[in-house]
């Protein structure tokens, strides 16, 4: 409720301790590394963003935005970064993906998000367990690598969806395709509103000029970076090869209706003539000839047989048939 979700000083040795409001009021510098999450959705901690964090004004209102776009934005020896995750959650669509927001100081690192974050989750169970992040830096640059893995797992598993409506098709096993081929479309198109942008910032964070991120560090955040480009290059062939597969798929159906209605025209064509006679010969008038002749119904049979045979060799002829 006072938006607090952990505070917790990193040893430098892999584990770290819990502190409450009271300690982290008391924390300096001096102490260790800091990382604090946070709920942007709890007063106390937007409260404290605001007065008590030292961060600039323009930057705390960036931090609590409700609806940020991915960016890297360095200030000073500080860094805001700003960056979406999968949603893992359970019930919750992954394309309505988190929101993680950080501002990083060479001793503390400040997170924000509203949503649980299965990165931030199993980053503080390595702590946990002493086999987590040594520093700020460290931290930063493990955080961005878990939520990319996140992207990287959610799109495979988008690519290999559209690969299977690829092989329906291919297939012409019967399905709803149009509507999963949509719905692909649709969860592509959901990705990519945040990862073109998370790739960009990503390419900033990498250059930024700050003295706490050394080469060993812009090493693993330029393999991240390349990562996430070579991701968001895959998503894009996914929706394309959706988008062709879907022009397939309803040139199949278009293929095949053509198909049936050139056979009703061939019947058409067929029985046309057919139904004519039939009708002319049928009025209910005097003077219709060989009305009376037992042998005009077979020689009336046989004229159609031969009609019919000369129009199937008339089409054939003509390459209709």
């Amino acid at each position: 409720t006072d938006g607090l979700i952990h505070a917790l000083l990193l040893d430098g040795r892999g584990g770290a301790r819990a502190l409450d409001w009271d300690g982290v009021r008391s924390w300096t510098p001096d102490d260790g590394a800091l990382w604090m999450n946070l709920d942007y959705a709890g007063k106390a901690a937007v409260d404290w963003i605001g007065s008590a964090s030292g961060v600039d004004a323009v930057f705390a209102e960036a931090l609590t935005d409700p609806d940020p776009r991915p960016r890297a934005v360095a200030h000073g020896d500080a860094l805001l970064l700003i960056i979406r995750g999968i949603n893992n959650n359970q019930g919750a669509a992954p394309e309505d993906m988190i929101s993680v927001r950080a501002w990083i100081e060479p001793r503390r690192i400040v997170t924000l998000r509203h949503r649980a974050s299965t990165s931030v989750q199993k980053i503080v169970a390595e702590l946990e367990l002493g086999r987590g992040p040594l520093s700020a830096a460290d931290l930063m640059v493990t955080l961005v690598d878990r939520v990319i893995d996140h992207v990287v797992a959610r799109v495979d598993v988008l690519n290999d969806a559209v690969a299977a409506c690829e092989d329906q098709v291919l297939a012409n096993e019967p399905g709803d395709l149009r509507a999963a081929l949509a719905d692909q479309r649709r969860r592509a198109i959901a990705l990519r509103r945040f990862l073109a942008p998370q790739r960009e910032a990503l390419s900033k964070l990498g250059a930024a000029q700050v003295t706490w991120l050394d080469q060993k560090y812009r090493a693993r955040l330029a393999e991240v970076a390349d990562h996430l480009v070579r991701t968001v290059e895959e998503l894009d062939a996914a929706r394309e090869r959706a988008a062709v597969t879907q022009e397939e798929l309803s040139s199949r159906v278009g293929e095949a209706a053509n198909q049936r209605l050139y056979v009703l025209s061939i019947m058409t064509a067929v029985f046309l003539p057919l139904g004519f006679v039939c009708s002319l010969l049928g009025v209910n008038i005097g003077g219709v000839p060989f009305q009376r002749d037992d042998l005009a119904f077979w020689v009336l049979c046989a004229l159609f047989g031969i009609g019919v045979a000369l129009q199937l060799w008339l089409f054939k002829k003509r390459g209709w048939l």
